[in-house]
């Protein structure tokens, strides 16, 4: 009898092993050619109304099946579209915000001077957000070097946005 529950709860936890969903769909690089591992079913909930001090701007990610769906809110305008939970091969984690053209972009202007005409720069799409437990953070513009505005209604270089 005691042979027969052992065998039993060994095959019971074989069964459930092999019944679980896998995290992992898949692997890509990001914007800066970084390893990211995009994920499914994850630990973090990620659900939630995201807001900042100091602008009006709000995120709301939601969850519609197996993909996560957002709504981005400013004072100008409001954009729907799918958002993608990653990690990158350091551990890091990040939403992106598929579907949203950058305010502006220069790219690399530390060779300003150059003689020889660079072609026209196309503007991103898609805002990465770095995901630290319930708080979104966005690096809203660039530098000297490389000058960019993701989101000009905000002035602030990091948007912090924290889940209510």
């Amino acid at each position: 009898m005691k042979k027969t529950l052992i065998f039993l709860s060994f095959f019971y936890l074989i069964l459930t092993a092999c019944n679980q969903k896998a995290e992992t769909i898949s692997v890509a690089e990001n914007s800066k050619n970084e390893i990211i591992t995009l994920e499914k079913n994850s630990k973090d909930e990620i659900e939630g109304t995201y807001k900042t001090e100091g602008c009006d701007l709000s995120v709301i990610i939601s969850k519609i099946k197996d993909d996560y769906q957002y709504t981005f809110k400013t004072n100008l305008r409001t954009l729907k579209g799918k958002a993608t939970y990653s990690k990158n091969s350091s551990g890091e984690k990040y939403i992106t915000l598929e579907g949203i053209q950058w305010d502006e972009y220069e790219g690399d202007i530390s060779n300003e001077n150059d003689s020889i005409p660079e072609k026209e720069l196309e503007i991103p799409i898609g805002i990465d957000a770095l995901y630290v437990k319930d708080t979104l953070t966005i690096q809203n513009y660039g530098n000297s070097m490389n000058s960019y505005t993701k989101i000009s209604e905000c002035g602030l270089k990091y948007i912090q946005l924290i889940r209510k």
